[in-house]
């Protein structure tokens, strides 16, 4: 029987580096590859630790394929990044949500682009360094499962990725921990064993997104910060600099804690409250994806466990389909900064059940 041939997405860190490790030693016939996002080289070649695409990223990758005796490349995933990923992170935050862009990446980019063109190449699958694990399940469908460390779990940003796409998909590193992949890199002699992890959005190295959004779209404009009942409390500097739930660096004096509870894009206007009004019981969101339960009717109502953003804990809410694309979510108890442009991933046990994109 021929082996199976996997391309493995590499970005010079040790998880990556280890999933093409773990693949060959399983006895697949791997490839390496490294998606080149990157837009201004100049800009990216400072980034000493880089984010998963920047310039050191080749270099790590190239001498781990090659201390792996696997094959490598650099595929050019330039256009599909900035139309997928930068064009839309800059829309959404004009807006007045907040997006997240890691997600955009990891379903248009890094699973449709690369899937599509590995296949092409007569693969016949894709491999990441996620912590996560893919399984289908009994009723026939594929769900992406927590990985064995609650630690490093990035199930949430993976919500979005199609039937087709976990079929065709590999992540295993979701069944170790951390420390457990950094101790293979070393007995294996990895040159990337200690390499630290990207945190930021690798094409806002700085982690200053409004000064990347002015410098591609040009200076904001100052409106009014207002309360909850339309007073004027003072100017903002342009609504990209702030988030619902933001507390710090607004520049208001109210001699008590305040916070953003409300942007409003067709006004302007940055809504300002106390922080009983950051909780909200309920959210409503579209763009939906269903992965380890099927497509819901309208009418539909299940209960799940939902996370509202990244670091989010997980709490229990009833969902119902409300429309063909909108689900309407209900926490029994208040969950705090519900924000527009964010995810809500639905969990099913260990599972990801699907999400979609919070539109209020």
């Amino acid at each position: 029987m021929e082996k199976k041939k996997v391309v493995v997405g590499m970005s010079g860190g040790v998880d990556s580096s280890v999933a093409a490790y773990l693949l060959k030693k399983q006895g697949y016939d791997v490839i390496g590859v490294t998606m080149q996002i990157w837009q201004d080289e100049e800009e990216f070649a400072q980034e000493e630790n880089g984010g998963c695409c920047g310039l050191s990223a080749v270099d790590d990758a190239r001498r781990v394929a090659q201390a792996l005796d696997i094959p490598y490349y650099v595929m050019n995933f330039k256009k599909e990044f900035k139309e997928n990923v930068m064009d839309y992170f800059i829309e959404e935050y004009l807006h007045g949500r907040t997006p997240n862009p890691c997600i955009a990446c990891n379903r248009y980019v890094k699973w449709e682009a690369l899937l599509n063109r590995s296949l092409a190449i007569g693969a016949d699958a894709i491999a990441t360094g996620h912590y996560a694990r893919v399984e289908q399940l009994e009723n026939g469908r594929y769900a992406i499962r927590n990985s064995v460390t609650a630690a490093k779990d990035q199930t949430y940003a993976l919500y979005n990725l199609t039937q087709e796409q976990l079929k065709n998909t590999i992540m295993p590193v979701g069944e170790y921990t951390k420390e457990e992949i950094r101790q293979i890199a070393e007995e294996i002699g990895l040159p990337v064993a200690h390499k630290k992890d990207s945190q930021d959005i690798c094409f806002v190295p700085d982690n200053d997104y409004a000064g990347f959004l002015e410098r591609e779209v040009g200076p904001q404009k100052p409106g009014n910060f207002v309360s909850v009942d339309g007073e004027v409390l003072g100017e903002h500097k342009g609504i990209v600099h702030y988030t619902i739930g933001q507390r710090k660096g607004l520049g208001l004096s109210m001699g008590h804690p305040i916070f953003v509870c409300g942007i409003r894009p067709e006004t302007n206007e940055v809504v300002i409250g106390e922080e009983e009004e950051v909780f909200t019981h309920e959210l409503w969101a579209d763009h939906l994806n269903f992965m380890a339960i099927p497509e819901m009717e309208v009418g539909d109502k299940i209960d799940l466990v939902a996370k509202i953003r990244y670091s989010h804990k997980g709490q229990a809410c009833t969902v119902t389909k409300i429309e063909e694309d909108v689900i309407h979510v209900y926490f029994p108890e208040p969950v705090r900064a519900v924000t527009p442009g964010q995810a809500v991933v639905l969990y099913q046990g260990e599972y990801v059940a699907g999400g979609g994109i919070i539109i209020r």
